[in-house]
């Protein structure tokens, strides 16, 4: 096997499908490398631990075909290193030929029959905007557990409400959801659960990684989704992600959503991120909080510190309902504002013992639930 290929978009393939490498504690060394198979001006590089794929297309040039397996940090930490300009691989029985300019790197391969024989991704039954997709997997993944003794938790929710695709995710103290209206649906009995680890790599891909444009045009600009009874495939421009169902019955979910709140808070968004990250700098556990008071005029931010000291600050807004306090872990609900893509933010609650909201002012379609934490 031997290609060529400019070092920058090379380097981006390697690291992308290198995120799927042999990272889980694999007793398999092959799988911490990387496939490249080259076919013409074809190359495709697959990375798995079994449990995530991840497949890259990339045009090159074609000198020599063939296939290898390489190591995946270090041949994507050494192509990165190189100089500006074109990359040369080649690959002999065990061995791979990395040079470009005057640089010359030969490293060992691993034997290509080890690697696992995967079978060929599905083709797409649905197709979401990639824009709205990623939009929502950034508002939503952040709330799955990283509990791997939950292992329900550890997933985002895939179903259908409505004429919406609807998307998932709690870890017991917080719960996002998220709406996409106006895009095809999962159909009937359509419901899959997805390991969040695997959205967060289809969230992450760049622009270019996935051959799409800024403005949402371009062979990047759907995800393609193909659901199967054990596992799901997602196509975006050259990449395609692959990744086992978490198996189980997901919580009820709709009866965590209360129907209405006696009292909201209407703050803009940008003013109550910046105080909330101001008070929370004297935070040094997950045990101390954040209190909210809230008032006609706004809310007073509050937080103290036995062994550091105590911060405060006053955010203006609007305030209807009961004054009252209300304490919050300063982490999630920074995550929950910070989810939010409106200018202005609704924070509404019942009492200091059950979940509050956070959604945005001016749209219905995410919503972020957080539990409150007892002080006294």
């Amino acid at each position: 096997m031997k290609f060529r290929s400019e070092r920058d978009s090379l380097a981006d393939v390697l690291v992308t499908a290198g995120r799927a490498a042999g990272g889980r504690g694999g007793t398999s060394a092959v799988l911490s490398g990387l496939m490249l198979r080259a076919e013409g001006n074809r190359l495709e590089v697959t990375g798995t631990d079994l449990d995530l794929t991840v497949r890259v297309e990339h045009e090159v040039i074609g000198i020599d075909d063939g296939t290898c397996v390489v190591p995946a940090r270090l041949t994507a930490d050494v192509v990165r290193a190189l100089e500006a300009g074109a990359v040369t691989i080649e690959s002999d029985d065990d061995k791979v030929e990395i040079s470009s300019a005057r640089a010359h790197f030969g490293l060992r391969s691993f034997p290509a029959v080890e690697f696992p024989t995967l079978p060929a991704p599905p083709a797409p039954s649905v197709t979401l905007p990639r824009v709205a997709l990623v939009e929502a997997l950034r508002q939503v993944v952040r709330a799955a557990s990283n509990d791997d003794a939950r292992p329900l938790l550890t997933g985002v929710l895939m179903t259908t409400e409505g004429k919406a695709v609807r998307l998932v995710a709690t870890d017991s103290y917080r719960l996002a959801l998220r709406d996409l209206h106006g895009t095809a649906t999962l159909g009937e009995g359509g419901d899959v659960l997805v390991p969040a680890r695997a959205l967060a790599e289809l969230q992450r891909l760049s622009p270019s990684a996935a051959a799409g444009s800024s403005d949402g045009e371009g062979p990047g600009a759907e995800v393609g989704i193909a659901p199967g009874l054990t596992d799901i495939t997602f196509t975006s421009g050259q990449v395609r992600i692959s990744t086992r169902l978490l198996e189980g019955t997901y919580p009820d979910y709709r009866q965590l959503i209360p129907e209405q709140y006696p009292n909201r808070l209407h703050v803009g968004r940008e003013s109550l991120l910046a105080a909330l990250r101001r008070v929370r700098l004297l935070v040094r556990d997950n045990t101390t909080p954040v209190r909210l008071s809230m008032r006609p005029n706004g809310v007073d931010l509050s937080v103290v510190s036995q062994e550091v000291g105590d911060a405060s600050e006053t955010v203006d807004g609007d305030f209807t309902g009961e004054d009252l306090v209300i304490a919050f872990n300063p982490s999630y609900l920074i995550d929950g504002v910070d989810a939010v893509l409106d200018d202005e933010v609704f924070i509404e609650t019942d009492n200091p013992a059950r979940p509050a909201t956070v959604r945005a002012a001016g749209r219905d379609d995410f919503r972020y639930l957080l539990m409150p934490v007892r002080v006294s």
